[in-house]
C-alpha cells in the first residue's frame, strides 16, 4: 500500500484586494457559504482522505491558526508563521516539510466543490511517480491567469502561452523531486517556477477541474457562493 500523501495549504498571501473591497478579516478567513476558505480547503483534503497538513500562513494571521485549532483538532496540521516575499517562498517553504514523497498542495483561495477535488487527488496518484500533476480549469476568472496547453495524454505541452484554453487552479501533486530541486535565484513567482520545471524536462501532466474560483476580490467571494449554492440544491 503506498504511504500517506501529505498535504500543503498556502495561506500567506496579503489578501490586499479582498482588503480594498471591504474585507477586514485576514484572508484564509474569510467565509463562502458560511465556511472560511481556510476550513474549505481543509474540507477538501478530508474528503481525499489526507489529515497531516502543512500550513503557511503570514505573521499577521495567527487568528487562522486558533480557528483551525478550534475547529480541526482531528487533523495533525504543522504551522509554518512567515511573512513570505512571494508565492513561491510559500511553496518551497511548505514543499520543504515533511516525509520524502510525493504532496498535495492548495492554495487557500483556490475555492472547488470537495468531491472535485477529491478527483483530481486520485487522478493525479494515478500518473506516473516521477510526475507533478496541475490542475487546471476552463474556469478563467482570475486577471493574470497562467495558461496551460495539453496533450492527448494529458501531459503539459505549453506554459503561459494562450490557446490552450485552460489555466492553473491552484491545486497541485508536487513529485519527491520537484518538491528538492534548487530553482534558480531569478524566479520570483511560482508561475515561473512552474514555468522553469517544465522548460527543464520535469514530467508535468494536467488533470481537470471543471470549476475553481481563485477568490482574490469581492466579486469572486460573490461567485463562489453562487456555486455553493448551486451545489446544494444539487
Amino acid at each position: 500500500m503506498a504511504a500517506p500523501v501529505r498535504g500543503g495549504i498556502i495561506a500567506a498571501g496579503a489578501g490586499s484586494r479582498l482588503r480594498a473591497d471591504g474585507w477586514r478579516v485576514a484572508k484564509p478567513l474569510v467565509e463562502v457559504a458560511g465556511l472560511p476558505l481556510i476550513g474549505a480547503v481543509l474540507r477538501n483534503f478530508t474528503t481525499a482522505g489526507i489529515t497531516a497538513i502543512t500550513i503557511i500562513v503570514n505573521e499577521e494571521e495567527l487568528d487562522c491558526i486558533q480557528w483551525v485549532r478550534a475547529r480541526r483538532p482531528d487533523l495533525d496540521v504543522e504551522f509554518i508563521v512567515k511573512t513570505t516575499a512571494s508565492s513561491l517562498e510559500s511553496f518551497r517553504e511548505v514543499t520543504a516539510r515533511g516525509p520524502e514523497g510525493p504532496m498535495l498542495v492548495s492554495t487557500v483561495d483556490a475555492w472547488c466543490a470537495p468531491e472535485d477535488f477529491a478527483r483530481f487527488a486520485r487522478q493525479a496518484a494515478a500518473r506516473p511517480d516521477e510526475a507533478s500533476v496541475l490542475a487546471v480549469t476552463p474556469l478563467v476568472d482570475d486577471e493574470k491567469p497562467l495558461w496551460v496547453t495539453l496533450a492527448a495524454d494529458g501531459r503539459v505541452d505549453a506554459i503561459g502561452q494562450p490557446g490552450g484554453g485552460l489555466v492553473t487552479a491552484g491545486v497541485y501533486r508536487v513529485s519527491a523531486r520537484a518538491r528538492r530541486v534548487a530553482a534558480a535565484p531569478r524566479l520570483g513567482r511560482l508561475r515561473d517556477y512552474l514555468a522553469w520545471l517544465h522548460g527543464s524536462g520535469e514530467p508535468l501532466y494536467g488533470e481537470i477541474i471543471e470549476t475553481v474560483v481563485d477568490v482574490d476580490r469581492g466579486l469572486d467571494v460573490a461567485t463562489a457562493e453562487a456555486l455553493a449554492r448551486g451545489e446544494r440544491r444539487a
